[in-house]
C-alpha cells in the first residue's frame, strides 16, 4: 500500500501471530518492486494494541488467509471495522527449486498488488 500510494493512507501490517520471521522469498520478490522488508518484523493484532495501535482507528482490514479473517471479524464484535477477504495463493511450501518457490511467491504478491488497485484506484504517479 505504502509503495502505490504513499502517505494517502495509514497502514499497518498484522498477522494472527507474532512468532513468525518474515520470509526470505517474500524479502527477495518484494525487494524486485523496491519495497524493503528486511527489517519488517511480524506482529499480532493483540501486540499492536499493546503498541499503542487503537484498532478503532481503523476502516479496513483486509484478511489474506481464513485464520486472519475470522481472527478480524472477531475484532468487529468490538470495534467497527470493515473486513474484507481476499483469497490468494498461499505460496508457503509450493515448488521445488528456488526458482520455482520464487515464482510461486511473485504469483501471489501480484495478485496482492491487482487486489490494491482493484480496490483503491491506480497507484499515485
Amino acid at each position: 500500500m505504502k509503495k502505490f500510494y504513499g502517505q494517502r493512507a495509514y497502514v499497518q501490517s498484522a498477522g494472527v501471530k507474532n512468532d513468525l520471521e518474515i520470509d526470505g522469498f517474500a524479502v527477495a520478490v518484494c525487494a524486485e518492486l523496491g519495497v524493503e522488508l528486511q527489517r519488517h518484523r511480524v506482529r499480532s493484532f493483540d501486540e499492536m494494541a499493546q503498541w499503542g495501535d487503537d484498532l478503532s482507528g481503523f476502516d479496513l482490514i483486509v484478511a489474506l488467509s481464513p485464520a486472519s479473517q475470522r481472527h478480524a471479524l472477531e475484532l468487529t464484535r468490538h470495534f467497527h471495522l470493515a473486513v474484507e477477504y481476499w483469497p490468494i495463493l498461499d505460496p508457503t511450501g509450493l515448488g521445488e527449486t528456488r526458482e520455482a518457490k520464487l515464482s510461486a511467491y511473485r504469483q501471489a504478491r501480484d495478485q496482492i498488488a491487482a487486489r490494491i488497485i482493484a480496490r483503491f484506484g491506480p497507484a499515485q504517479g
